[in-house]
């Protein structure tokens, strides 16, 4: 069976995140952010969401893991960060939804939601540029990278998330992510 690790950097969803993977069958567990990578066993981590990066604890070191990961909203900030891409300040801020087009349908995170998808979105920090050897895979009118992807890194990102009801679509997501791991 499957196993992913939902890595817990105190976003308000992150139990949903857990259930999201734990409805599909997956074997899964919400971690402390404290815990180092060498004492976990997973196929798959999940960077949870989370309010700012003072909470991230040992995140960044997850990312050098031999597994895929994927980050959302926070989790995806941290991977840029830690690539050598670029976060700053949003301008629109907090929760909304937001119609999300994909910019490369042929992404094993998100190409599948082609051409667009209207997600529930938090903008009060976002990626503005993406780490070399990253694909930007998603935009918006509110933000510029709505996802971005380093296959070859196993490394993925959304700013929106996935796992909330208000995301249309929010399941293939995961499934696709699932799909990445059981394939890696």
């Amino acid at each position: 069976m499957t196993r992913i690790v939902v890595l817990d950097l105190h976003g308000q969803f992150t139990h949903l995140e857990r259930r999201a993977l734990r409805d599909m069958g997956v074997d899964t567990e919400i971690i402390d952010a404290e815990t180092p990578p060498t004492e976990v066993d997973a196929d798959g981590v999940v960077l949870s969401g989370g309010p700012d990066m003072d909470r991230i604890g040992r995140a960044r070191e997850y990312i050098a893991s031999d597994v895929p990961v994927f980050g959302i909203c926070l989790g995806m900030q941290v991977i840029a960060d830690e690539c050598g891409g670029r976060v700053g300040s949003g301008e629109y801020g907090g929760y909304a939804d937001v119609d999300v087009e994909i910019v490369d349908d042929a992404d094993p995170l998100v190409g599948s939601l082609a051409p667009e998808t209207r997600v529930w979105a938090s903008h009060a920090d976002e990626v503005k540029e993406v780490p070399e050897g990253f694909d930007h895979t998603a935009t918006s009118d509110v933000c510029g990278i709505e996802a971005m992807s380093n296959v070859e890194s196993g490394l993925y990102g959304v700013q929106w998330h996935p796992e909330v009801a208000h995301t249309e679509r929010g399941e293939e997501v995961f499934e696709n992510f699932v799909a990445i791991c059981e394939s890696d």
